[in-house]
């Protein structure tokens, strides 16, 4: 009996694990909020990309296991060159919104990480 308990805490351990996959690049999608336009871009993790005013450093982008739900998620900072980092945390591609960019002139979010 003892052995079936283990086994089944066990086997409930292996379902409940979240598994994800580091890729090489993440996919953003930056909003100019004062011209509308969009614009999609590829930045490399651990590289510096410059868009206009802001400049981007990706620290993190992680794809859920291909037998889970898909998502990603990706650990970004966002700084310009006046008010220094303006942005530094997770974002989540399903939910955009849960810890948005706050700024004035851009929304950023993300789109894949490949």
């Amino acid at each position: 009996m003892k052995k079936i308990i283990v086994f089944l805490f066990s086997l409930f351990l292996i379902i409940d694990a979240h598994a994800y996959v580091d890729r090489a690049n993440a996919v953003i999608s930056i909003l100019d909020k004062a011209s509308g336009k969009t614009n999609t871009t590829t930045i490399p993790v651990g590289q510096n990309m410059k868009y206009e005013k802001l400049n981007f450093i990706i620290q993190s982008c992680k794809q859920t296991d291909p037998f889970q739900a898909e998502n990603a998620y990706m650990f970004i900072e966002i700084s310009t060159a006046t008010d220094g980092k303006i942005f530094s945390g997770w974002m989540n591609k399903n939910a955009p919104g849960e810890n948005p960019l706050q700024n004035a002139d851009y929304d950023v979010w993300l789109v894949r990480c490949e």
